[in-house]
């Protein structure tokens, strides 16, 4: 189940409100005494994340099924979404037990779908929050953030005052809705992001000379048609630029993957690739010709499908 951005809902009292939690979105499987983590394109992602292992020896002997967001912290304790970019596609044994003793992250849970042979998803979030703190013993690597009930427009502002990216909203007696984006949740947000399909790059000048200067972007429209969506130069380090640059070398290909073809001033220089690539950026507002205004990079969105990538409303 997910969100749909908008503002504080109405009336107050109906709803629940949690921090929102800058990381990665994953179910929990535990199964015989076994953890699986699964995220949201559907990705086993387990072995990614060997500190959460204990979470199976946490739930009173229960097999269940619970849903949470994946977050590395700064040294601020604030989430950073660039602290976890490292860990989202490592794979390699060693390099993830390096990465796990010196960038661990926690596994916040916030809702549980199944305990053993009974399903919960119809149960009210209310009833679903406390079955959850009832099953789940917090650990090193795992915690339940808490929710409040009323006073949304001071969560919101305590959620800005710490540095986090907003809140989500969520109606008390709302059911869990399985691949739904309900308006029974309610993202709201500090910051502008937008995930986007990477489509190509333009070379770099002056200090990115023989780099990437640029990544052309591209976001599907409501009838799900790719459509270019800008260029992002900022919010990259050196070496997120080669590691970036290593992984489109591969997926080259000779003309634009837009449903509807660029300007020729947009395509000029351009390195086009296959739109497999998921970011995610942060912006000022869209402009009337369907254009990202003031993209920054935030990373790559390992855990998103690109036909998934929809312009936010």
């Amino acid at each position: 189940m997910t969100a749909q951005l908008g503002p504080l809902p109405e009336p107050d009292r109906d709803y629940a409100h949690e921090m929102k939690w800058d990381g990665v979105r994953a179910l929990a499987y535990v199964d015989g005494g076994r953890l699986r983590l699964i995220s949201r394109n559907a990705r086993d992602i387990t072995e990614a994340y060997p500190e959460i292992a204990g979470l199976a020896g946490a739930v009173g002997g229960n097999d269940a099924v619970l849903d949470g967001e994946i977050v590395a912290f700064d040294e601020q304790g604030r989430p950073s979404f660039e602290a976890l970019q490292p860990r989202m596609h490592q794979r390699n044994p060693a390099r993830i037990a390096q990465l796990a003793a010196a960038v661990p992250v926690t596994y916040l849970l916030f809702d549980v779908l199944h305990v053993n042979t009974a399903p919960a998803i119809a149960m009210p979030y209310s009833a679903r929050r406390g079955l959850l703190d009832e099953i789940v013993r917090k650990g090193a690597h795992w915690d339940i953030p808490p929710y409040f009930r009323n006073g949304g427009a001071h969560v919101l502002a305590e959620s800005r005052r710490l540095g986090l990216e907003g809140v989500v909203a969520k109606r008390l007696t709302s059911p869990y809705r399985p691949g739904r984006r309900s308006p029974d949740w309610v993202k709201v947000k500090n910051v502008r992001t937008q995930e986007v399909v990477v489509c190509g790059w333009k070379a770099g000048e002056g200090r990115r000379t023989g780099t990437i200067g640029s990544l052309l972007l591209g976001v599907h429209d409501e009838r799900g048609r790719l459509r270019y969506a800008g260029s992002v130069g900022t919010g990259f380090t050196e070496a997120a630029l080669r590691r970036i640059a290593e992984r489109l070398a591969p997926l080259a290909r000779r003309t634009p993957p837009f449903d509807e073809e660029p300007s020729r001033e947009d395509a000029r220089g351009a390195h086009w690739v296959e739109p497999l690539l998921v970011g995610e950026v942060q912006y000022a507002e869209w402009t009337g010709e369907h254009r990202l205004r003031h993209p920054s990079w935030r990373g790559f969105r390992e855990d998103k499908n690109p036909e998934d990538v929809m312009r936010e409303q």
